[in-house]
């Protein structure tokens, strides 16, 4: 559950935006903001995410903006670089992927680092905030999880294309049965209802989704199964991919990050989620 920002959350929220310098990186029809990759030039910026990651990310009912820490970090990059930065909805987290991949978006605002993502997008330094993986488990058949090889010969299931880690993403590969959805709102249900054993996803947006679906029988557990960085990152194939502006984002990011702005704009992003969606009577 959210609970009111109070000093204890705000150590935790700390805990998420401690910067990480990363060895070896950064060496449906689309709206009229990134319609044709051939006829841009890097005069505006086009980001995407996770929609479905409060409260780094989230898509609201109306228009086709993204809201959320990121985003409002994002902004913040686009006021220092002096480029328009847009953080837009192109769908569930496989599709944004797959935006990025094809250079029709410029920006993954929010990845994980795994080498199979490395090959079509460069990350920036340091990670912009801090997030945890874990097993979610429903309370009407709970079992006991101390480790990975816990969740060996059971039905896992997670969101299409989502990531845990290199490490769990290759152990997971090799040892585990998990299904994939379209998305989280999915995932949670089949957990609810008894379709599957666990839930893999991070922490915070699982908590946001379990409270605004009323899942009161879906909790997670510890430990978590893996603890990773949220970077920016840039499509290889981006028409912003340019030594020039990529020199900007970094600057302004690393300036962002020693600054303490993440955790500014994730405290906001914590209080917006929370107002939106369980306003006061």
């Amino acid at each position: 559950m959210i609970k009111k920002i109070n000093s204890r959350m705000i150590g935790a929220i700390k805990a998420m935006t401690t910067p990480l310098v990363l060895v070896s990186v950064l060496s449906s029809p689309l709206t009229n903001a990134y319609a044709d990759q051939e006829q841009r030039t890097c005069s505006s910026i086009v980001a995407t995410g996770n929609p479905e990651y409060p409260p780094f990310l989230w898509h609201a009912e109306q228009g086709n903006e993204l809201h959320g820490a990121l985003a409002n970090l994002m902004g913040e990059i686009s006021e220092r670089i002096n480029i328009p930065i847009e953080t837009v909805y192109v769908g569930p987290w496989s599709r944004s992927q797959q935006e990025v991949r094809s250079g029709r978006v410029d920006l993954m605002a929010g990845a994980f680092y795994t080498s199979e993502r490395a090959d079509y997008m460069e990350y920036f330094s340091p990670a912009m905030m801090f997030t945890k993986s874990v097993v979610w488990q429903s309370n009407a058949a709970p079992f006991e999880y101390q480790g990975w090889n816990d969740l060996v010969g059971r039905w896992g299931v997670t969101v299409i294309n989502n990531s845990f880690g290199q490490e769990f993403d290759t152990f997971a590969k090799q040892h585990l049965n998990v299904l994939t959805v379209a998305s989280l709102e999915q995932a949670l249900s089949m957990l609810g209802a008894g379709r599957a054993d666990y839930v893999l996803y991070e922490r915070n947006p699982g908590v946001a989704y379990v409270q605004k679906l009323g899942l009161e029988g879906v909790r997670y557990v510890e430990p978590a199964i893996s603890g990773e960085g949220l970077f920016l990152t840039i499509s290889k194939m981006s028409p912003c991919n340019s030594p020039e502006i990529k020199g900007k984002i970094a600057d302004a990011l690393r300036d962002l990050v020693a600054e303490g702005e993440p955790q500014v704009v994730l405290i906001n992003a914590l209080e917006e989620w929370r107002s939106n969606t369980f306003p006061s009577p």
